[in-house]
């Protein structure tokens, strides 16, 4: 046959040929031949997916290893997709995309189609590509031919969908899993993307529920150990510390990591605390002895302290678990992941349990300032310290104008011994605070760390001058500073006496607080390098001091309200700060009883105030929250009957069809009166009606309709009022807009009535 193509060379060419293109086209992408498909599945599965999947597991790995927990917070089931964290994987991730792109580009027919796309969606997914990782995944879920392929990928976008905080699609798909039979790897990477959802919606119980039937499926392992410690915890914080302690103890039979087994332990003694076994609560004082005398525990004597502290506190030691918290920032040295929820706890017990606002501002300030943003408590912690930032503020306003005011009143004599008094009382205190600051300084500064808090030997070097390169050692250091002295702005030359008169005089015989000194608190002011020398002789007059001292005695008088117009002012910022005191007791700070006398006290010397309406209810309210009886609503109702206060604390009517038919017919009759010019008429059944239908869809209207009849019969000082009046008692209406113009207009000069 050979010797028959060696005489015909075309012919054995023409042959050469057809079998190349038999085989190319046997081997096509989109032909369903046996050969064609083997061959496919050979050249993708190697040349491909084998490649992409190992990337992305190694991947994975990586990230789980170099995974930061933060166990002072609810540990995340899966750990949240972040496209920083993923940066140093990035390539790998891309290559993976890149490879397994592959398969649907040059092997259609082959049977890894479907996990080629589901390796694209948990790259893209890993890289915090949402969109487009969702988009992969219903792919699959659309065209796939394997129902095994489907459920994966369909886990992958529930996953996706929480990621996306979407949890309503997460949900739906959850719910579609479940009804379908999947095998033992879907069901636990279902379990497990399940659990992680319900955990970032905060329902804890269901989390750890569906965690306790993953465990049969897994393997010991530091994984494994993570999720018992994350079950623990989603069970203490649904009130089951039995159930916890359990998890806690099973950590350490999961072949953990050193750290898993450290806070296993110390969570497990904090359990111990909420279940009142007062065996192992005995035992805990020689767990904790062991713990900080074990040469391993160096780094983490911070946290046992912080247990310690935690332990205390619940056991009603306040003071005690103070003293322990105080040792823990102490201890933490230059890590500082701990310190910012330790200073979180104290202010807690200050404002919690001691009702102490201006320490407590003190450490929520400082936890603010280190607490990372991306922090869950973050948020929360960042409005409570604007309501202590408040309460400070007006409480140091009442005692500031009332003491002026109150040395406008002495006489000359009995004044000018007075301010030469605070003048030398500043000196001093000046003079020891320039000592305490530099003390601080020479402290950090020359690397004294058994006496500077949070210091260590690699944080302080001996001519670091402007310390405190340290946050904690900073934080302490402004602590110590401004708990005992005060709030410093930030400026040159802090200590002068004559910076403002209030600093100087506040509190001075104050009947508000019974005069003694009050200083404020702010733990973020820097502590400025000062010469202690310059404090024996104030500046500020090229005289010398007896010149000098003049000057601020000069600026001190000139601080204190001795004219009418001047009285007036601090009065109203009194009186303004009284009201806003008061509502931030009754409602940020939750404490009508405090709220009850600084309302009674508004009332008591500002007889005359515009809020005396709202006073009134804010007084009936906060007696009723306490279980007591007052005639406060009596004298709403009596004063002001026609106020919204007034309808709130009266009968309130029901929200019926029947009482919304009555509040239109009563309208339109008042409306008809008013078209009528039966002005005076239209009004009283205003007045009735706003009593009468307190709460109908119309009430705004019939007030607006009142303001118009009132400025058609009344004055133009009655009509602003009536404007006035409706801003503040219907702060949502539509109508709200229109009745600004109309209360622009009327209070301009030449307003008449409408």
């Amino acid at each position: 046959m050979f010797c028959y193509f060696r005489n015909r060379p075309f012919l054995l060419l023409l042959t050469v040929l057809a079998l190349l293109t038999g085989g190319l086209v046997s081997c096509s992408q989109y032909s369903t031949k046996p050969i064609s498909k083997g061959y496919h599945n050979l050249t993708s599965h190697f040349n491909a997916y084998v490649i992409a999947r190992d990337e992305i597991k190694e991947a994975e790995l990586i990230l789980f290893k170099n995974r930061q927990e933060n166990y002072n917070q609810l540990l995340p089931i899966l750990l949240p997709v972040d496209s920083m964290l993923s940066m140093p994987v990035k390539p790998q991730l891309d290559d993976a995309i890149k490879k397994a792109s592959l398969i649907p580009e040059r092997h259609q027919n082959s049977k890894w189609l479907d996990n080629a796309y589901i390796l694209i969606g948990r790259a893209r997914l890993l890289k915090q590509d949402l969109p487009n990782a969702i988009e992969v995944f219903k792919y699959v879920n659309t065209k796939g031919t394997s129902e095994d392929d489907k459920h994966e990928a369909l886990v992958g976008l529930m996953r996706a969908y929480t990621e996306a905080s979407d949890y309503t699609n997460a949900l739906n798909v959850a719910e579609y899993l479940r009804t379908q039979p999947l095998n033992k790897a879907n069901t636990r990477d279902f379990y497990l993307t399940k659990a992680y959802m319900h955990e970032r919606k905060g329902e804890y119980v269901t989390a750890a529920g569906i965690l306790d039937a993953t465990f049969p499926v897994l393997k010991k392992g530091e994984s494994t150990a993570r999720l018992h410690l994350i079950t623990g915890q989603l069970y203490d914080l649904s009130g089951e510390p039995t159930k916890a302690i359990a998890h806690y103890q099973k950590v350490l039979k999961s072949r953990p990591s050193y750290d898993q087994s450290f806070y296993a332990n110390l969570y497990a003694i904090q359990s111990n605390g909420l279940t009142g076994d007062e065996k192992r609560l005995a035992q805990s004082a020689e767990t904790f002895e062991n713990m900080l005398n074990d040469r391993k525990n160096v780094d983490l004597k911070d946290k046992i302290y912080f247990t310690m502290g935690l332990l205390e506190a619940r056991n009603g030691n306040f003071d005690k678990a103070i003293n322990f918290y105080s040792k823990s920032i102490q201890a933490a040295g230059s890590n500082t992941t701990q310190v910012p929820y330790t200073y979180l706890e104290i202010g807690k017990l200050y404002f919690d349990k001691k009702t102490d606002y201006a320490n407590a501002k003190v450490y929520y300030d400082s936890a603010l300032a280190l607490m990372p943003q991306q922090s869950p408590d973050y948020a929360a912690l960042a409005t409570r310290k604007k309501t202590l930032d408040e309460f400070v503020q007006y409480k140091t306003t009442i005692r500031t104008d009332d003491s002026l005011l109150h040395l406008a009143q002495m006489n000359p004599a009995a004044l000018d011994k007075q301010l030469e008094d605070a003048i030398t009382q500043k000196e001093k205190e000046d003079k020891a605070q320039a000592a305490l600051a530099q003390q601080i300084i020479d402290r950090a500064s020359n690397g004294n760390v058994n006496s500077v808090p949070g210091a260590t030997n690699s944080d302080l070097q001996p001519n670091e001058r402007w310390v405190l390169y340290n946050p904690v050692a900073l934080s302490q250091g402004r602590q110590e500073f401004s708990v005992r002295w005060g709030n410093r702005p930030i400026e040159d030359n802090w200590r002068r006496s004559n910076k403002e008169a209030s600093e100087a005089i506040a509190g001075v015989n104050s009947p508000l607080n019974g005069g003694t000194p009050a200083n404020d608190v702010n733990p973020n002011a820097p502590l400025q390098q000062q010469d202690a020398t310059n404090a024996t002789a104030p500046t500020g007059s090229a005289g010398g001091p007896v010149n000098a001292r003049k000057a601020q005695k000069d600026a001190l008088y000139a601080k204190i309200p001795f004219s009418k117009e001047a009285q007036a002012q601090a009065n109203q910022r009194i009186e303004n700060a009284l009201y806003k005191l008061g509502k931030l007791y009754k409602f940020q700070l939750n404490q009508p009883a405090d709220a009850i006398p600084t309302f009674e006290q508004l009332l008591t010397r500002y007889p005359n105030t515009l809020q005396k309406p709202e006073v009134y209810y804010l007084l009936h309210l906060s007696n009723e929250q306490l279980g007591k009886t007052s005639t406060w609503k009596d004298k709403l109702l009596a004063e002001y009957p026609n106020t919204s206060y007034a309808r709130l604390a009266g009968r309130a009517v029901a929200q019926s069809t029947d009482s919304e038919a009555k509040a239109l017919a009563t309208y339109t009759q008042i409306y008809e009166l008013y078209k009528a010019n039966n002005v005076t008429e239209a009004l009283a059944r205003a007045d009735n009606a706003l009593s009468a239908f307190a709460g109908t869809q119309l009430e705004d209207k019939l007030a607006l309709l009142r303001v118009i009849l009132v400025g058609k019969v009344q004055t133009v000082d009655a009509y602003r009022q009536s404007l006035n009046e409706f801003v503040r008692d219907y702060p949502a209406s539509p109508l709200l807009p229109r009745v600004k113009e109309m209360l622009t207009a009327a209070n301009q000069p030449t307003a008449t009535r409408k």
